[in-house]
């Protein structure tokens, strides 16, 4: 019985030993991340959040939005550059993303999300901007389209999350909303497993297409493997499906033209399960699909959707 209690006591020691040791390194790590990739832009408070973004140009207003596992910087690495030769361009880091905020005990729904971004808009003085969201940002949109109906000219999804769906979440995402376990786990496992894992799981948001050079390097997109951001994208790819349940049964209310990019071969956020229910329910909603294209087409196909933006903009109703 002695030597069975040693053997137990030496084994949670060990066990208590790994778990400090990846916590360690998961903090160092993190750290040597945020100094690799650094805040671009800068930072306003609004409501109990504070907001990273960045804004460059005049004209026309285009706020772009991120999807899950990712931040500004995909923006600044793809369509922010070509748009702000022309317009104003705000990009955002939503909230508990990039170096945004998010300090809520309670889930930042979209539509919690979208008051963030309208609030941090006012204070910025951006008046009938055009919403632009990729992937999980298609739902903040959205939101945005119905709560504050005046205070935009339009939008435009990419590949946009806008409704509910049947096959679940991946294990580490229902990992992560476990108490304490889910801590615990986004602390220790997910930057050193991640980090493994990490050109695998990029390949598989351009599929079919090909990376595109330096994609890695410029969106600094690792920087999803700390533990606050993964917590973040977690806590939102979990409770989205039952909020667009909810959510999609007003999109009949929308009136503002809505622009929906998707892309063929999009099995991330397929177009038959989200932009093609919303041209049932949005009149004014047109839909654009790319062929060949996968989840990533703001990247893969950037020329293109640039040149679909800019003609979208440029024939909207002057107010």
């Amino acid at each position: 019985m002695i030597l069975v209690m040693t053997v137990l006591k030496i084994l949670l020691l060990a066990l208590a030993a790994i778990i400090l040791l990846l916590a360690a390194y998961t903090y160092a790590a993190a750290r040597w991340l945020e100094h690799e990739y650094p805040p671009s832009g800068a930072f306003i408070e609004v409501g109990d959040q504070q907001l990273h973004y960045l804004a460059k140009g005049e004209g026309q207003s285009i706020v772009l939005l991120h999807g899950a596992s990712a931040s500004l910087r995909d923006f600044e690495a793809s369509l922010f550059d070509g748009l702000e030769r022309d317009h104003q361009v705000i990009a955002f880091d939503r909230p508990g993303y990039g170096y945004s905020t998010r300090t809520s005990e309670t889930w930042l729904n979209p539509e919690i999300q979208a008051d963030l971004i309208h609030q941090a808009l006012e204070k910025l003085n951006v008046e009938n901007p055009v919403i632009i969201g990729h992937s999980l940002a298609g739902s903040v949109v959205m939101a945005y389209l119905l709560k504050y109906p005046d205070d935009v000219s339009g939008a435009v999804l990419l590949a946009g999350a806008t409704h509910s769906w049947t096959d679940g979440v991946s294990a580490n995402v229902q990992l992560a909303g476990i108490p304490l376990l889910g801590k615990l786990f986004s602390s220790t496992l997910v930057m050193p497993i991640g980090q493994l894992l990490f050109d695998g799981a990029v390949k598989n948001v351009f599929e079919p297409e090909q990376l595109t050079q330096d994609y890695r390097e410029r969106t600094g997109a690792i920087l999803a493997l700390r533990p606050g951001a993964f917590q973040s994208s977690a806590e939102d790819v979990r409770n989205l499906s039952d909020f667009l349940e909810q959510q999609a049964k007003r999109y009949g209310e929308i009136k503002k033209p809505l622009l929906m990019i998707t892309a063929e071969k999009d099995t991330i956020v397929p177009a038959w399960n989200h932009a093609d229910r919303v041209e049932k329910q949005v009149p004014q909603s047109v839909q654009i699909s790319l062929p060949g294209a996968g989840h990533a087409l703001h990247h893969s196909r950037r020329e293109e959707v640039e040149g679909l933006i800019r003609e979208f903009v440029s024939d909207l109703p002057s107010d």
